[in-house]
């Protein structure tokens, strides 16, 4: 039943305590309560909860099976699982599957799997059956430890009881061996149910593009007879996961289509978002924002919060912010306080990171390893060094969150970009954990800037052991070698490329212009445009140097002479997006392009030069962060 308001529930909970208030006799039957108990579940009316707890202590009785169980409900689905977890414990003995099942729920629910799984060990144990409520929630929480041999022995024991072809245990048991990764198992299972329901395809369909099957989980949606909402969700949020976004986005709009019967969730919303980000698709992102403001899903916190993601990863921090801001203060949940934690940081602006913290302190929301991430991140590029150290050292002792390889990664990054760069050195070598390749790539970055060739070298050769095949470190010592002069060591790094078959990633930039993705890669001379493009670059320099540009060659070392350096970097294809973008669009249109590698410090010079002689704002996202460009300034405070 829902309720329509809240007469109605207090009218109810007064015909169910009535005969309570007007008991006489000293020890009524303890049954009287269980109806309270489970109106009260799922209420959140934990005080009226408890008191009824103390009337029925009051009354001397002590809860059997039946009524433990509708008390643990209620604990439980009010936040309060301790007492639900202690309310057991003292009434476990002989108990029934029903008291089994309400805290095996419970735990389950509150991702407290050991405990799950040991309840219901001494559940089997005893001699007590468990029933097609039970299973579910302890492979869930196998499937949560991933602990495929005990999910294995439940699986057994649900076969002994005859419930393996229950739809529900069934389901849960494909479910278990997908996130397990025992696709065997699963499909095996779902190829031998009698009858199969929609649940059963889904979680195998999710499961496969979980795990980047995408084909065949393709093979079996288009198999499916009775699609659901759930069907259609999984197969695009696996798209977008596995870098699919054309294929999200034609699912998406069949399912937008007049003819479609399935209409989109919040949920789908949610999942095609993330697509657009991965080409900066603003103006896709924008149509489906208009979409989901039409059909009333915009007032979902979760879909604002992910609006906000999205346009901070097109490009568009005022959008973001736009839509953050239409979350009413008192619904901000953590990930909404996290997400524009991270955006401000990701668009360099560390100081209103800062600020957003403070205010979701104040608004009494408790932070999580999370949010530190992108506090410090957002401290890191904004060179707040003494203030980031503070809200690291406090992330122990005031917030009690142990922290994180990243938590280091983003310290060892804001002290090595301080130029503190011994410091940093220090905290990675005395570190409670073996420092990982974030750290030790952060170490090698700031060696870079501060040109400091022994960090660099002990950073570089503990990368080449933990990511072999990323060429960006070799490239990076490579070029402090050769800006030092050691062509020796230039050239051992080249042999050592060749001998482990590493290769070079090439720079690759994009721009959306009229809906359609341009890509340039460098020096890339087969757009349609390549020759006004390279015209327009060819006369850059000299306009440039009107207002003081000098050519960064040390972003191109290589044994050539200084002309062929400035040729090279000429044409770089951050600089072949942007000149494109400018010849391609209206004057006054925001240019935006993503590159898939660090913007090197020449075009981020050039793009402050262009942003000023054609009046032009121009957002570069690299793989690090975003840059601002506007009237030959760059929002990072070339600090990066």
């Amino acid at each position: 039943m829902k309720w329509r308001n809240l007469t109605s529930q207090n009218s109810v909970l007064m015909a169910l305590l009535h005969p309570l208030r007007f008991q006489s006799t000293p020890s009524p039957s303890s049954l009287s309560y269980a109806p309270i108990f489970q109106f009260l579940t799922g209420l959140n009316l934990l005080k009226l909860g408890q008191q009824t707890h103390a009337h029925l202590i009051l009354r001397g009785l002590v809860p059997h099976s039946f009524l433990g169980a509708k008390m643990v409900a209620m604990y439980a689905s009010s936040g309060d699982i301790d007492s639900a977890i202690l309310l057991f414990d003292r009434i476990r003995q002989n108990a029934s599957t029903l008291l089994y099942n309400s805290i095996i729920r419970a735990c389950s629910l509150y991702g407290l799997s050991e405990r799950c799984v040991t309840v219901f060990k001494e559940m089997d144990s005893g001699g007590v059956r468990g029933d097609y409520f039970t299973f579910p929630f302890v492979l869930k929480s196998c499937a949560d430890l991933g602990d495929v041999r005990v999910g294995k022995c439940v699986h057994g024991k649900g076969l002994r009881s005859g419930l393996e072809f229950d739809f529900y245990v069934g389901t849960s048991v494909i479910d278990f061996y997908v996130k397990c990764g025992e696709f065997g198992d699963a499909r095996k299972l779902f190829d031998e149910m009698p009858v199969r329901d929609v649940s059963s395809w889904n979680a195998l369909i999710a499961g496969y593009m979980k795990n980047g099957l995408v084909q065949v989980a393709e093979d079996l949606f288009s198999q499916m007879s009775n699609r659901n909402i759930v069907s259609w969700t999984a197969m695009i949020s696996g798209y977008t996961q596995n870098g699919f976004a054309n294929h999200a986005f034609k699912l998406f709009d069949e399912m937008t289509n007049d003819s479609s019967n399935v209409k989109p969730n919040w949920v789908t919303i949610m999942s095609i978002l993330p697509a657009c980000a991965q080409f900066s698709d603003l103006e896709r992102g924008r149509e489906i924002h208009t979409y989901a403001t039409s059909i009333g899903l915009n007032v979902n916190v979760s879909v604002q919060t992910a609006l906000a993601a999205m346009y901070a990863k097109c490009g568009s921090l005022s959008d973001a912010q736009i839509c953050f801001e239409k979350i009413p203060r008192y619904k901000r949940n953590l990930v909404s306080w996290n997400t524009m934690i991270s955006v401000y940081a990701s668009h360099g602006h560390g100081i209103k990171s800062v600020a957003t913290f403070d205010d979701m302190i104040r608004a009494g929301v408790q932070p999580d390893a999370i949010t530190f991430t992108g506090l410090l991140s957002g401290c890191s590029h904004s060179g707040l060094v003494d203030t980031g150290l503070n809200y690291f050292n406090s992330i122990k002792t005031k917030y009690n969150i142990e922290p994180t390889q990243e938590h280091y990664a983003c310290v060892v990054d804001l002290l090595g970009r301080g130029g503190r760069l011994n410091e940093a050195y220090e905290l990675a070598s005395k570190m409670p954990m073996p420092p990982g390749a974030s750290i030790w790539g952060a170490l090698l970055s700031a060696s870079k800037t501060h040109r400091n060739l022994e960090i660099a070298e002990i950073s570089a050769k503990k990368l080449f052991v933990l990511e072999p095949e990323n060429s960006g470190n070799y490239v990076v010592l490579s070029n402090m070698y050769a800006e030092a002069g050691m062509w020796i060591e230039v050239n051992n790094l080249r042999n050592l490329l060749k001998t482990r078959g590493v290769k070079k990633n090439p720079g690759c930039s994009w721009i959306d212009v009229n809906g359609k993705l341009h890509t340039f890669l460098g020096g890339d001379k087969s757009h349609p445009m390549s020759g006004e493009i390279y015209e327009f670059l060819e006369a850059l320099p000299e306009k440039m140097k009107v207002f003081g540009y000098v050519a960064e060659t040390t972003f191109a070392l290589h044994d050539v002479s200084d002309e062929e350096r400035e040729q090279s970097l000429g044409s770089h294809s951050e600089k072949l997006a942007v000149a494109f973008g400018i010849l391609s669009t209206s004057s006054g249109a925001i240019i935006r392009v993503t590159k898939n590698l660090r913007i090197c410090g020449d075009c981020h010079k050039v793009m402050k030069f262009v942003s000023k002689i054609y009046g032009r704002e121009i957002v570069v996202r690299d793989v690090n962060r975003f840059h601002h460009f506007k009237e030959g300034l760059c929002s990072c405070g070339d600090y990066w």
